[in-house]
C-alpha cells in the first residue's frame, strides 16, 4: 500500500479484514479517510463498506478487540459505529440510492461497490482501499479522484445536475471542501450548483448551519463564502450578508464594497482565533450597514448607528439558521454592538473614564473585542494600517494600566442593593437602583475610587440629596 497508514490504523484494519474473512464478505475503507491520507491530512475516523451486512461486520470486528468496544447500530439505516479510544469506525453495506424530488432522503437498496462509489458526492470522496486478502491495500479509484487531488479539483463523479438535485446538501459540502482544502470547483460542477440553488430550500436549517460553521472554521473562510455568494446559495441562506455587496457612487464619491470587506475581516480574524463565535461576530459585524447607509453632502457616505442596528439583527439571523440562542448568540450580539467602541478611542485623547467604561461593558470579552477591531482594518494603504495597529496597541496598553489600577473588568460594585436597602430601610425599587447607578457612574468617571469606604461615603451624599437618612 503506497498510502501511508499508521501502525495503529493498520492494526485496526487487520481486525476488520479478519472479521470480513470470517463472514465471507468483501470490505473496503472508503471516502474521506482515503482522500485525507492522499492529501496528507490527519485522520481520526474511517468509513467501512462491505458487500453484505455492515452491522454484522461491526459486531464481528468489535469481538476481536480486548476489551470489546460497544457497537452503536441503527437497523433502519443499516449502519453501525465503533468508537475506539483514538479512532472511530462507521460500518455500512454497499448500496445504491434513488431519490424523490421533494426529499434528500434516498430509497436505499443493497448494491455493489461500483453502485456505492457511483452514489458518492465527489470524485475525491469516491476512492476506496481494499481490505480483502487477495488485493489488500489496493486503491480502487474509478473516477480518477487521485488526479483531481493532485490538480486540487472538486467535481462530481456523475452528472452534477443529478448529483445536486438528488441531495442538495452536496452543494454546500462541495463549497466547504473547497474552503477547507483550498481546492477549486470545476466549471461543470459549479454550474451544476448554480442550476440547483433553489433545491437548497429542502435542506434543514441545522444541516445548512453545520456546513456554514465548517466553512467559517476553515483556514481561509473567504474561499467558501465567496463561492456561496457567486453561486447564488448565499442569497437564500443568508440574504442579509448579500445586502452588503456592491459600492454606490454619488457625485463621484463611493463607499467600499462591504461584502468583500467583511470577507477580508473574517480571513484576518481567522489568523488569530479558532473561536467559531468570534468568527461569526466578524461575519456579522457590519450587517447593519445597508439599513443605515446615508449620503451627506460635503461629507460622503455614513453608516451611523450600524452597530446598534446590527446587534438587533443577530438574534433573528441565529433563529432563522437554528443556531444556538444562548450565551453564544449573546456574545456575537455584544461583539457586533461594541465593535466601534475601541476604534473611537484611537481618535481622541483617551481618558481613564472612557477606558473604564470599555472595560466595564466588555468584561471578560475585552480581548476578543480588540481582536475583532484589529481584524476590521482592511485598508490597502500599508501606512494607514500600520498607524491604526499602533493606535490599537496604545489602547491595549491603557486598558492594561487602568485594569491593574482599578480592577474594573468583571467589576462588582462595592455597595450592593441589599446594603442600600438595609442602610436606608428601603424596599426593593427605583430609589435603590438610582443610588446604585450613581455610585457606579462616579467610580467609572473617576470621581471616587473603586473601594468600599469611598463608595459608602458617596452613597450617603447621594441619599442626602434624595432626602434619605441612614
Amino acid at each position: 500500500m503506497d498510502i501511508k497508514i499508521t501502525p495503529r490504523e493498520q492494526a485496526v484494519f487487520n481486525k476488520i479484514r479478519q472479521a470480513a474473512e470470517a463472514l465471507q464478505v468483501p470490505c473496503y475503507v472508503i471516502g474521506g479517510f482515503v482522500r485525507d491520507k492522499i492529501i496528507g491530512r490527519k485522520t481520526k475516523d474511517a468509513d467501512i463498506v462491505c458487500v453484505g451486512d455492515g452491522i454484522a461486520l461491526a459486531h464481528k470486528t468489535a469481538s476481536l478487540f480486548n476489551p470489546v468496544p460497544s457497537v452503536a447500530f441503527f437497523k433502519n439505516f443499516g449502519t453501525a459505529q465503533i468508537k475506539l479510544e483514538d479512532f472511530e469506525l462507521e460500518f455500512v453495506g454497499t448500496r445504491k440510492e434513488s431519490y424523490t424530488y421533494d426529499s434528500r432522503n434516498p430509497v436505499v437498496q443493497p448494491g455493489t461497490l461500483e453502485d456505492d462509489q457511483n452514489r458518492r458526492d465527489f470524485t475525491i470522496n469516491a476512492m476506496a482501499i481494499s481490505l480483502n486478502g487477495p488485493d489488500y491495500g489496493t486503491l480502487l479509484d474509478p473516477f480518477d479522484g487521485r488526479t483531481d487531488i493532485q490538480q486540487r479539483k472538486i467535481q462530481t463523479p456523475l452528472n452534477p445536475d443529478q448529483t445536486f438535485s438528488d441531495d442538495p446538501l452536496r452543494m454546500l459540502r462541495g463549497i466547504r471542501f473547497a474552503s477547507q482544502l483550498g481546492f477549486y470547483i470545476s466549471e461543470n460542477t459549479f454550474q451544476g450548483i448554480v442550476n440547483n440553488v433553489e433545491r437548497i430550500r429542502i435542506i434543514s436549517k441545522e444541516r445548512v448551519a453545520d456546513e456554514l460553521n465548517k466553512i467559517l472554521l476553515s483556514d481561509q473562510p473567504s474561499i467558501g463564502l465567496d463561492l456561496l455568494y457567486r453561486s447564488g446559495l448565499l442569497q437564500i441562506i443568508l440574504p442579509q450578508l448579500v445586502d452588503l455587496a456592491g459600492s454606490e457612487y454619488i457625485d463621484g464619491i463611493g463607499h467600499k464594497d462591504n461584502f468583500y470587506h467583511t470577507l477580508q475581516v473574517v480571513d484576518n480574524i481567522s489568523q488569530y482565533t479558532q473561536d467559531l463565535w468570534l468568527r461569526w461576530a466578524a461575519l456579522l459585524h457590519d450587517i447593519g450597514k445597508p439599513a443605515t447607509k446615508h449620503f451627506e453632502e460635503g461629507h460622503g457616505w455614513t453608516f451611523h448607528g450600524h452597530e446598534i442596528v446590527g446587534e438587533r439583527m443577530v438574534p433573528k439571523i441565529f433563529a432563522r439558521l437554528k443556531l444556538p440562542l444562548n450565551e453564544k448568540m449573546r456574545f456575537v450580539k455584544k461583539m457586533v454592538e461594541m465593535h466601534m467602541r475601541p476604534i473611537s478611542l484611537t481618535k481622541e485623547n483617551i481618558t481613564d473614564s472612557a477606558i473604564r467604561r470599555l472595560l466595564f461593558d466588555a468584561g471578560d470579552d475585552i480581548d476578543a473585542l480588540m481582536t475583532l477591531c484589529e481584524a476590521d482594518i482592511t485598508s490597502k494603504n500599508k501606512i494607514k494600517v500600520k498607524r491604526y495597529l499602533s493606535n490599537f496597541e496604545l489602547v491595549r496598553m491603557r486598558l492594561k494600566e487602568v485594569e491593574e489600577k482599578d480592577r474594573i473588568r468583571n467589576w462588582q460594585p462595592p455597595i450592593t442593593g441589599e446594603m442600600i436597602m438595609e442602610t436606608f430601610k428601603l424596599p426593593p425599587g427605583r430609589m435603590v437602583g438610582e443610588i446604585k447607578n450613581a455610585i457606579r457612574e462616579a467610580i467609572l468617571d473617576g470621581e471616587i475610587e473603586n473601594n468600599y469606604e469611598q463608595a459608602y461615603k458617596y452613597m450617603l451624599q447621594v441619599a442626602e440629596k434624595m432626602h434619605l437618612t441612614a
